[in-house]
């Protein structure tokens, strides 16, 4: 059973922007400069579209990783999935919604995923992976709404 999060972010970007930006290649190497990630195969620049995989090179929890991701499915501008097709997980998927909500967007990550190894990686997925994840996706979430010209800071909000 995938151990599952949902971060919200809101926004004064319009639906549409959000949508791009949450798939633009250049956006997500910006935002995860801490662990050095980079796109070294598929989609390596711009946006990213339905059936198109990204293979990411990065540094997390000391150690470097790759993981191969498809875009599986996309409703412009109100939503995408990518799953990880090869890589560290068991199974990942990370949806991203887009709501207009007042004057803006609420964007919703819902990432469900699952370790391998069996009964130790449930134990991980418990102590260290969920929040890791889920700091990773604000981080970046924070990182699209600021850094965008003319963005008011964000206003975050995690539940499980």
């Amino acid at each position: 059973m995938p151990v599952a999060f949902v971060c919200r972010t809101r926004s004064i970007m319009s639906p549409q922007e959000l949508f791009d930006l949450s798939r633009d290649i250049d956006a997500h190497v910006g935002s995860m400069t801490h662990s050095r990630e980079k796109a070294i195969a598929g989609v390596t620049t711009g946006l990213i579209s339905e059936g198109e995989t990204v293979t990411w090179q990065a540094w997390h929890l000391g150690v470097r990783f790759r993981m191969t991701s498809r875009i599986t499915r996309m409703e412009e501008p109100s939503s995408f999935s990518d799953e990880q097709v090869k890589g560290p997980f068991k199974y990942l998927r990370h949806t991203h919604e887009f709501r207009a909500d007042g004057s803006g967007t609420l964007m919703v990550d819902t990432v469900e995923f699952a370790a391998p190894f069996g009964p130790l990686g449930r134990l991980v997925e418990k102590l260290v992976l969920a929040r890791y994840l889920q700091n990773l996706i604000e981080k970046r979430n924070e990182f699209l709404v600021t850094t965008t010209p003319n963005q008011a800071p964000p206003s975050m909000d995690s539940g499980q």
